[in-house]
């Protein structure tokens, strides 16, 4: 069987997504694949097409990245992101931003006017300024729902019935285009009430995302302790890298958090032939991808 024309798989994290949710979930999959594969089929960059597709779920209050996530203990939003190219394994990564809407558009940037990988905090927000990206009010990216969540947790037991996704949510991209170029991206808020400066997986290469065109691109999502101390995003390349068929190489991922940390998460995948693959041990993750004959496959 050839390979696709091009690839896109994208997802909004791995978590017990609540029946009420479904439908924002599967629409906000939809209009991720929907404006990443815009980009794609007129021959675009996948570049091009991961930031696109991420920046319709950081924009979705439905997903914890962007308007709508978690928010830390002191009550505020603070936003993680990357993305890497897998050509030349460059990469650009915020960490614990507080007034940019869009941190996959300073990932970015980063990546491609900073002699730096990562920047964090008040040094990325003024790396944005300096770099033409806007500030926003932190009090943007706080909704009403997570406010009162905060709330809730605040006057009695921190508990996950309070929140969509109270450790997972995260969302991730990764395209293949024409050309043949591999990008993978995440963003992602946290975990609610998280210590003030707490960064998890995601933004870290190869824990919750990397790309490599001799291997293929990984987004992962889930308790991003547990995903760092097995290095998963960077695992899946490795085994794609030796051969391993993707959906084996997701499902060996997500079988390792497991027995080695006990505990959840997901990943999405292309291998570097833009086949897609997904994995989790939630009961269910939000993801979906193109179909070789230019369909779509959401679920749940």
């Amino acid at each position: 069987m050839s390979s696709p024309k091009f690839s896109l798989i994208v997802h909004g994290g791995a978590w017990d997504i609540p029946a009420a949710a479904i439908p924002d979930c599967r629409a906000g999959i939809r209009h991720a694949l929907e404006a990443g594969r815009e980009i794609l089929a007129r021959d675009g960059a996948a570049m091009d097409a991961v930031e696109a597709a991420i920046i319709v779920l950081e924009d979705d209050i439905t997903f914890d990245a962007g308007t709508g996530a978690h928010l830390n203990r002191d009550g505020r939003v603070q936003l993680d992101a990357i993305i890497m190219e897998g050509a030349s394994l460059k990469a650009g990564a915020v960490a614990a931003v507080e007034r940019i809407k869009n941190p996959i558009r300073l990932a970015r940037k980063i990546l491609e006017s900073s002699e730096h990988m990562m920047l964090t905090g008040a040094g990325a927000e003024l790396f944005a300024q300096e770099n033409g990206i806007a500030l926003c009010d932190p009090s943007e990216l706080v909704i009403e729902r997570e406010r009162r969540a905060w709330q809730r947790c605040r006057e009695g037991n921190h508990s996950s019935e309070f929140h969509f996704g109270h450790n997972h949510g995260t969302v991730g991209a990764v395209a293949r285009d024409v050309q043949g170029r591999i990008v993978a991206a995440t963003s992602t808020g946290g975990t609610c009430c998280k210590f003030p400066g707490r960064v998890g997986d995601s933004p870290l290469v190869g824990c919750g995302c990397y790309a490599d065109a001799e291997a293929g691109g990984i987004s992962c999502t889930g308790h991003g302790e547990a995903i760092m101390k097995i290095v998963m995003a960077k695992m899946a390349a490795d085994l794609l890298r030796n051969g391993a068929a993707p959906q084996a190489a997701a499902d060996e991922c997500v079988q390792l958090l497991a027995n080695r940390t006990q505990s959840t998460g997901g990943l999405i995948l292309l291998d570097r032939s833009g086949r897609p693959a997904a994995a989790f041990n939630t009961s269910s993750m939000a993801h979906g991808y193109l179909e070789p004959d230019g369909s779509v496959f959401i679920s749940p």
